[in-house]
C-alpha cells in the first residue's frame, strides 16, 4: 500500500506557505516594488512624450524636416506613400523609423536615470584629508626612530625632551 498521509501536516505546510506569501506580500519590498512600477510607467509617459512632442521635432528641424517615424521597407516591393497607407493595406513592412524612434526613447531614458540616481539622489561625500597620526619620530641624538611617546632612546639611551 501506499504511504499514509498526515492530513494535519500537510494543511500546516500549506497554511505556512500561504502565510509565507502574505508576508511577503504586504512586506516593504514589494510595496516599494510595486509603487516603483507605478511611478516607472508615469516616468514612461513622460519621457515618451518628450522624445515624440520636443525632441524629435528638434531632430527634425535640424535635420531639414526628416522624421524618423515615417521611415519603412516594404518587403513587398510596392511603393507606398506613407507608413500609415503600407499598414492600412496589410503590407509586410520593416518600420525602422520606429526602431530607431524607440532606440532614441532608451537612451534618453537611460541618461536621465542617471542623471537622478547619480547626480540627485546620491548623497556627495565631502572627501575629507585623512591625517596619518604620527607614531614614530627621530632621536635627536642617534638619530633612529622611536615611538612617539619614548622618553628615553632606546638605542643610544639618551633621555628625551618632551
Amino acid at each position: 500500500m501506499g504511504k499514509k498521509v498526515d492530513l494535519k501536516k500537510a494543511k500546516e505546510k500549506s497554511t505556512g506557505f500561504w502565510s509565507d506569501f502574505k508576508e511577503f506580500a504586504v512586506k516593504g519590498n514589494a510595496m516599494d516594488l510595486a509603487i516603483g512600477v507605478i511611478i516607472g510607467g508615469a516616468f514612461t509617459s513622460i519621457v515618451t512624450s518628450l522624445v515624440n512632442d520636443i525632441l524629435m521635432p528638434l531632430v527634425g528641424a535640424c535635420t531639414g524636416g526628416f522624421d524618423f517615424s515615417e521611415k519603412f521597407l516594404s518587403l513587398d516591393g510596392t511603393k507606398y506613400a506613407s507608413l500609415a497607407e503600407a499598414q492600412e493595406k496589410g503590407a509586410a513592412i520593416l518600420a525602422y523609423g520606429n526602431f530607431i524612434t524607440a532606440i532614441i526613447n532608451f537612451l534618453i531614458v537611460a541618461l536621465v536615470i542617471f542623471i537622478v540616481f547619480k547626480k540627485l539622489l546620491v548623497p556627495r561625500k565631502k572627501e575629507v584629508p585623512v591625517v596619518a597620526e604620527i607614531t614614530e619620530k627621530e632621536c635627536p641624538y642617534c638619530k633612529t626612530k622611536i615611538h612617539v611617546k619614548a622618553t628615553r632612546c632606546p638605542h643610544c639611551t639618551s633621555e628625551l625632551k618632551e
